[in-house]
């Protein structure tokens, strides 16, 4: 399955939700601390890491603002707060997902799924997978003006230049990317980058929206490819 680092302060969520998660194959690390858990995060990187917000000797949005310089490993983040500027803190820092405290146990492993789908690493579950047309046509690397998009090496080029972004981000520009000129709906985007198990709400495609401008106009401060169209959705003009 997949290897998860936990990082949170509290020992009885950490046994708890490593037992959880082991329970359905992953392998999990634990760290008590924000400064351990990067340290381990940069030395051995795992499939999914899962941080808690307040910690002591860093905290958890510290943790991922860092590890975002050199990553774009998928990442959940755990937090007691129920304070709207945490989760678009978060989002705005480059996490994937985002759960309050306290949590089921069943929704965290759901969530995991979702993020390890996104990511291709997903289970099948025995089902049947796309048919292999479908599935080349996913593989293949998407060209769209100064855009190209290699999902096979999960590659974000603008003018030949990297722009380095996180699954979602990168689901989200792909499904815009693949019909320039057509609106996307943030209903429609939530299905490109969510399993139907997760509900997010239309400020997390926001913000996500934002960053990925943010990466691709310090590559070009011109960068207008991605259209807001207030009270519809977004589109990608092709230029």
């Amino acid at each position: 399955m997949a290897k998860i680092t936990l990082v949170d302060d509290d020992e009885n969520i950490v046994t708890s939700v490593s037992l959880a998660l082991e329970s359905h194959g992953h392998t999990v690390k634990a760290y008590y601390d924000g400064a351990s858990g990067l340290a381990a995060l940069e030395n051995d990187p795992p499939d999914v890491a899962i941080l808690d917000v307040k910690m002591p000797r860093m905290d958890g949005m510290e943790v991922l603002r860092r590890l975002r310089r050199t990553s774009d490993m998928p990442v959940i983040i755990l937090t007691s707060k129920d304070e709207e500027i945490d989760e678009i803190l978060g989002f705005n820092l480059g996490a994937d997902d985002y759960m309050h405290k306290p949590f089921s146990q069943r929704l965290l492993i759901e969530r995991v799924k979702a993020v390890l789908r996104r990511a291709g690493r997903g289970e099948t579950d025995g089902a049947e997978g796309p048919s292999t047309g479908a599935a080349d046509v996913a593989a293949r690397a998407l060209k769209r003006g100064k855009l190209t998009l290699d999902p096979a090496r999960h590659e974000s080029l603008w003018e030949g230049k990297p722009v380095k972004l996180t699954v979602t981000e990168f689901l989200l520009l792909q499904s815009l990317a693949q019909r320039p000129g057509f609106v996307k709906s943030r209903d429609n985007l939530m299905d490109a980058a969510y399993d139907d198990q997760v509900y997010v709400d239309d400020r997390t495609i926001d913000s996500h929206i934002k960053r990925m401008r943010k990466k691709f106009r310090e590559v070009d401060p011109e960068f207008d490819a991605i259209e807001t169209l207030y009270g519809v959705g977004y589109r990608y003009r092709e230029s």
